[in-house]
This record gives structure tokens, C-alpha cells and sequence, in this order.
């Protein structure tokens, strides 16, 4: 039986809300994000006029269109009206997944046999346009790759159905660009080959996209011939993020427990940019040699940024240890999570910040989550914890001494 699969997208989110907040911005060309040296998380149609896309640097958006108006970014607003979005979708939607905090997946496969699937999914968007005062585009196809293509060629005005006769035909004409997940690099290599359409990408021989590009070539040649069997998986909130760590032997040493400290925020805050989380919320604990446990918490603004994160953790460390007893474990917990749809805080990044973050979790995406850190977390073997041998080749080992 062929599945229903509507994919829901709240239109210029950000946009949305401050104008909800302020209807002297209706009409008008809007960017929100950071400061002159930040990004633009979101910008309205009358900007996008002007050559103004999300991820651009402000400074290049406003040389585009001078008299776009620059808002601060509100996480916490926009994570409140997202959650009322949520709300009204789960009361009434089977199945909901929520990809970002404003794109949803909903399976209705079956509603049809006692209620027109594009009249339901309609009826449902007019729902949160009236109660929440956003508005909202939706497609409803046989999968979730065609529902969301279908979703960006109706925007902002048209609510597609794509039914799977026309799943191809549909696909065909598209710019490649148009496939979820195919990349900047994709792009540019299937173009050197003369494949720029939808089209082209699903007439080549499939045995021959998995040998040119592997696993995601296979995929992407998948997805331009409408095949997609990934399900909707049913939404579920993460209340917190956290880590421990206890040593071996008690210690004293604070300089060696900052570093772990860094070295636990950062493997965290990768796995919140992973995950598409930001926190609101730090917490450390400390637990010492004789069992008590200790524990302190921040409120902070939304990010997922090492280099804020690490310095609010090491300042509540330093108003947390104040006893000067050995120290058996220490943790971390990030809590309040807001969903998002961008690696890091575009409202308070640098272009260079949000660059440099990118650059470092391509190389932890490929290679580990250890690739790289910073320097002051690192873990270095002290000469007594070295153990004194020699590599044996053979296993592919080296050692190297420190110096």
C-alpha cells in the first residue's frame, strides 16, 4: 500500500515570530541574526529579493538591500512558538516526527479511506494559522524526500499533493540541488559529469553511481527516482545532555580537572551541533573523595558553542570547588534543549566562529570524535602513567616519547 506523507515547513520562521511581536515589520525586508560580523538566520521574501539567502554574513546581506531592518535573534521565543506548533500537530497527527523546530513529518497512510488525506493535512494547516498566527506551507506525497521538495516548489502560497503516478514527472524538470542531503561538493561534481536535473541523476546506471560516489551516491540516485522508505519516527523531546567522569585515584589536581572538564564540554557540545540541540541551561557536578556530591547550575542564552560553553562550566566550577578536598568524579549535564535547525548560534556567531566550528566537525564527522580539540583539553600521559614500551610494528603501533 502506498504510504501518505505530509511534510509540514512554518514559512520564514524567525521572520514570522518577530512579526508577530511587532506588526510594523509586516511588508517590510527583515534579517535576523547577529551583529554586523554575524549571519543571517533567517531573513523575509521582500530580503530574499535582493539576493539575501539564510547563512549569509550580515555585512554581505545589507550590501544587497541597505534598507533590510536587522533583528536580534530570540531563541526563546522562537522555541515557545514551536512548541505550541508541535502541540496542536501531535493532538492531532498519528504519527509526528519533528526534523527541526519548524519542519515536521506526519504519517497518515490509511486516513484516506475515512477522510481526504490533502483536505485533513489542509484543514490541520489552517488550525495553526489561526491559533498561532504563523503561517505554514505543507505537500503530501508518498515519501518523505518528495513531500519536502514538494514543500520548497509550493512555497510560499501553494500546498502541493504529489501522488505517486506523478512522483517522477514532478522530479524530473528540478535542479539536483533541489534533493535533501546532496551538498555543495555533490553539486559540483555531478555538474563537471553533465548532471544538473533531477532527471539525468535518475537515468544513470545505478551500479555506476555507487561506484563513482559510494554509499550517498546510491542514496541521492535513490531519492531523483522518488525512492525513499525512511520512516517517520515518532517525535520525542531530549531533556538533557550530560557526561561523567571519575578517576582512579582522588585527586587535587584542579589544573588537570579544568582539562577534562574542556576536554567533556567540547565532546558534548559536538554531539548537541550533531543532534541539532541547543542548551539554556549548564549544570557541574562535583563529587569528593568522601561521597559528597555537589552540584550548581547556570542559566544561559541558547548556544552550542564550545568556546562559550567551556567558559560558563569552568566559572561554575570555580564557585563550586571551594572545600580543597581531593575530587573523586566530575560532570556536566546541558538541559533546557531547543531544537534547531543550524549547527551553531547563528544570533551570536561570527562569520570566522561559525567557519571555524564547521571546518571542526567535517574532520570529527570523518574521522572521530577525537580528531581534534583544543589544546588545553587534551590528555596527556604524564611519564609515570606512560607505559614503557616499544611499538611493534607488525600491529601497526608507534609510540612517541614525551619530550
Amino acid at each position: 500500500m502506498s504510504r501518505s506523507i505530509v511534510h509540514m515547513d512554518l514559512d520564514t520562521f524567525f521572520v514570522s515570530c518577530v512579526r508577530l511581536q511587532n506588526s510594523q515589520l509586516n511588508g517590510i525586508p527583515i534579517i535576523v541574526g547577529g551583529g554586523e560580523r554575524g549571519v543571517v538566520a533567517s531573513c523575509s521574501y521582500e530580503a530574499r529579493r535582493f539576493g539575501v539567502r539564510s547563512a549569509m554574513p550580515i555585512r554581505m546581506a545589507l550590501q544587497l538591500c541597505p534598507e533590510a531592518k536587522v533583528i536580534k535573534g530570540d531563541f526563546e521565543l522562537f522555541t515557545n512558538k514551536s512548541q505550541e506548533v508541535t502541540q496542536i500537530i501531535e493532538e492531532n497527527a498519528p504519527i509526528v516526527e519533528k526534523s527541526s523546530i519548524d519542519e515536521f513529518y506526519l504519517d497518515i497512510t490509511g486516513m484516506d479511506k475515512f477522510y481526504g488525506c490533502y483536505k485533513w493535512t489542509n484543514e490541520l494547516s489552517q488550525t495553526i494559522i489561526k491559533e498561532t498566527g504563523l503561517p505554514i506551507s505543507f505537500a503530501l506525497s508518498v515519501n518523505k524526500t518528495v513531500s519536502k521538495i514538494a514543500t520548497g516548489e509550493g512555497k510560499p502560497k501553494d500546498n502541493l499533493e504529489v501522488p505517486e503516478k506523478m512522483v517522477q514527472s514532478f522530479l524530473n524538470p528540478l535542479s539536483i540541488r533541489k534533493i535533501p542531503g546532496i551538498g555543495e561538493q555533490n553539486f559540483k561534481s555531478f555538474s563537471q559529469l553533465g548532471i544538473r536535473n533531477i532527471e539525468k541523476l535518475s537515468e544513470m546506471p545505478q551500479h555506476y553511481m555507487h561506484s563513482m560516489f559510494g554509499k550517498i551516491g546510491l542514496e541521492l540516485w535513490r531519492k531523483a527516482n522518488g525512492i525513499d522508505n525512511t520512516p517517520v519516527q515518532p517525535y520525542v523531546e531530549r531533556k538533557s545532555i550530560s557526561t561523567e567522569h571519575t578517576y582512579l585515584q582522588d585527586t587535587i589536581d584542579i589544573k588537570k580537572v579544568k582539562s577534562h572538564l574542556i576536554s567533556m564540554a567540547e565532546k558534548l557540545a559536538y554531539q548537541l551541533r550533531k543532534e541539532q540541540w541547543l542548551p539554556s541551561l549548564v549544570v557541574v557536578k562535583i563529587r569528593y573523595a568522601n561521597f559528597d556530591t555537589e552540584v550548581r547550575q547556570m542559566k544561559i542564552t541558547y548556544t552550542s558553542c564550545d568556546h562559550i560553553l567551556i567558559r560558563y562550566i569552568l566559572e561554575l566550577f570555580d564557585k563550586l570547588y571551594n572545600r580543597r578536598m581531593r575530587i573523586r568524579l566530575i560532570g556536566i549535564r546541558f538541559s533546557g534543549l531547543a531544537r534547531g535547525s543550524y549547527q551553531v548560534n547563528m544570533f551570536e556567531d561570527t562569520v570566522e566562529m561559525m567557519s571555524l566550528y564547521q571546518t571542526m566537525d567535517k574532520i570529527r564527522n570523518r574521522f572521530g570524535a577525537d580528531a581534534v580539540s583544543r589544546c588545553a583539553g587534551t590528555k596527556l600521559k604524564s611519564k609515570d602513567e606512560e607505559e614503557q614500551k616499544l611499538p611493534d610494528p607488525l600491529k601497526g603501533e608507534f609510540y612517541y616519547k614525551n619530550q
